[in-house]
């Protein structure tokens, strides 16, 4: 996958924003190995679609469902189409 520069320097500024138990796979995976999330087009969540997303410390239970709060996770669906 392509990633601009801009796009680049945005998920550097992410990445030394947070802390991951999972240590950024996805990232080290270059986007390759993301949790199955769905764009709900919300300001800040996903729908977490893993089947145990409570294993996740992103993820948290609404409803029925899941929501993701991961910013990178977030990030790679909003602008990179993952």
């Amino acid at each position: 996958m392509k990633i601009s520069r801009e796009q680049s320097k945005q998920i550097e500024e992410i990445l030394n924003s947070m802390e991951c138990s999972k240590d950024f796979k996805c990232y080290k995976s270059q986007f390759n190995n993301l949790c199955k999330a769905r764009d709900l087009e919300m300001e800040k969540f996903l729908e977490c679609l893993d089947k145990k997303p409570q294993k996740c410390e992103f993820s948290f239970p609404f409803g029925t469902g899941h929501f993701c709060s991961c910013p990178l996770r977030f990030y790679t669906a909003k602008n990179l189409g993952k």
